[in-house]
């Protein structure tokens, strides 16, 4: 039976320059936006792997319409179709909420083995992996650097300790996330943006999951961000004075008593 690959990504911002308003939110209107550049690690893997053991590549990305774009950009380097992931009651979902649509889809896919990056450039959270595998019941492993041996049955893998590396197998289906050491993500080429407009991406509501609208969005979800706001800007540096080497050797000394690191 051919092997089912899914690759979540995520629509964000291309830019880091978002603003945040007076309520603690973060704006991105007007901002160009693209594929999370992490994701672009996942979907090369996933690729690999389709072209390694054979099978498919699945793309599901969760968000609002315009996220079939991102989507079609996966498609043109080598993933067979998508979906979408589009409904007003998924809205104000928290990170344990959207795992809980993605694992829908992701079972409505058939998929046997699912791929994230490692986090996202705009949360930066990291917990979507590891939440999915758990509504999924399957095991997870994050930041995996490499995939040491792979079949259709289960995968060595690799990841960077404190300590060193752990290599693990985990057995087929689960959830990985992967880092940017992984692999190099190849560009598109003309065949495959041709291909990209024409290849199948469904759009699936909280009804086609089978989702009750209630346990969705912020209303269904256990947390909630309260307000975000920009990290502080870099402290201006000293400037240590002195005709000579010798003297501004002497005045940093004299700085660094002052700051009790001498």
């Amino acid at each position: 039976m051919p092997l089912k690959i899914a690759v979540c990504v995520k629509r964000t911002p291309a830019s880091t320059s978002v603003a945040i308003d007076a309520s603690g939110k973060v704006q991105t209107k007007g901002l160009p936006h693209g594929i999370n550049p992490f994701d672009e690690y996942a979907v090369e893997e996933a690729i690999r792997l389709k072209e390694k053991l054979g099978g498919t590549v699945t793309v599901v990305s969760a968000g609002e319409a315009e996220a079939e774009e991102v989507v079609r950009a996966a498609i043109a380097l080598g993933c067979d179709d998508g979906v979408v992931l589009c409904d007003p009651a998924f809205a104000g979902s928290d990170g344990s909420v959207t795992a809980s649509i993605l694992a829908a889809a992701l079972r409505k896919a058939g998929a046997q083995l699912v791929l994230f990056g490692k986090e996202t450039n705009d949360g930066a959270s990291g917990q979507m992996p590891a939440f999915t595998g758990a509504w999924l019941d399957w095991p997870s492993v994050v930041n995996v650097r490499k995939v040491a041996a792979a079949s259709d049955a289960e995968l060595t893998l690799e990841r960077p300790m404190e300590d060193g590396v752990d290599t693990l197998t985990v057995k087929l289906p689960a959830v990985l996330s992967v880092t940017k050491e992984i692999n190099e993500p190849r560009l598109p080429s003309l065949k495959g943006k041709m291909a990209a407009k024409k290849a199948p991406v469904a759009k699936w509501s909280a009804a086609d999951l089978g989702l009750a609208a209630d346990k969705l969005g912020a209303a269904g979800s256990p947390t909630e961000v309260l307000a975000m706001e920009p990290v502080p800007s870099r402290p201006g540096g000293v400037v240590i004075a002195g005709a000579t080497p010798e003297e501004k050797a002497k005045a940093l000394v004299e700085k660094l008593k002052e700051a009790k690191f001498l």
